[in-house]
């Protein structure tokens, strides 16, 4: 069984930094086809491996992966409406989930990674301390929630996303791009399971989507 090894840029804490690219010996076609419509010169797989190290490196090679939709504020502030349509406009809030790529292989995993963007992990964070942590503390002991949401912090932070490289279909000019064939799903089911079920999880931390964990031994 092959192990899939990450670079260092894929560890937590970790800012944004160069790509790492590996590709095979033969460029695939779907790759060349998607490189061609961002307008980069194509003659070799050298010139494939430098231009999606180029663009995907770029400060604005930010993909969005999903949205999700949240309360504004905790339950005993929230506007209460006769009107069921009503109440979600005031109440709730969209948290934009954007990553950056990290790693490329179309050698042995055939897999691209991605790592949520800090202003992403931040507004995460954010919501779970400030208005889902206040909804349930009147359940729970203040030490618990804080070891969960220090749990959070760490689960969130060694998040990646590891999909198909076929993904890349979806790049856009600058380097970034969106989710295609509902790759999101996956991303936001993982998102709502750190922000709610954390307490069930934390054994299995940190977290990767695609159930194959990553521990220190998994970056070289």
């Amino acid at each position: 069984m092959l192990i899939s090894l990450l670079p260092p840029s894929a560890t937590v804490f970790t800012p944004h930094s160069n790509v790492n690219v590996v590709l095979a010996s033969k460029a695939e076609q779907w790759l060349t086809q998607t490189l061609k419509r961002v307008n980069q010169p194509l003659d070799s797989v050298q010139n494939h491996t430098r231009c999606l190290k180029k663009i995907l490196s770029g400060p604005n090679a930010i993909w969005s992966l999903c949205s999700i939709m949240v309360p504004k504020a905790p339950d005993s502030e929230l506007r209460k409406d006769s009107n069921l349509l009503i109440e979600p406009l005031f109440n709730c809030q969209i948290i934009h989930i954007e990553a950056y790529v990290v790693h490329v292989d179309m050698v042995s995993q055939h897999e691209v990674v991605f790592k949520l963007t800090q202003k992403t992990i931040d507004a995460l964070i954010a919501y779970r301390k400030d208005i889902y942590s206040v909804d349930v503390s009147a359940s729970t002991w203040e030490w618990a929630e804080k070891e969960l949401q220090d749990e959070f912090v760490q689960a969130v932070n060694c998040y990646v996303f590891r999909t198909d490289v076929k993904a890349l279909e979806g790049l856009e000019e600058e380097g970034g791009g969106e989710l295609l064939e509902g790759r999101g799903e996956d991303v936001k089911r993982a998102i709502i399971n750190m922000l709610f079920s954390i307490s069930n999880q934390a054994s299995g931390l940190p977290w990767s989507e695609d159930s194959r964990m990553v521990d220190p031994g998994s970056y070289y």
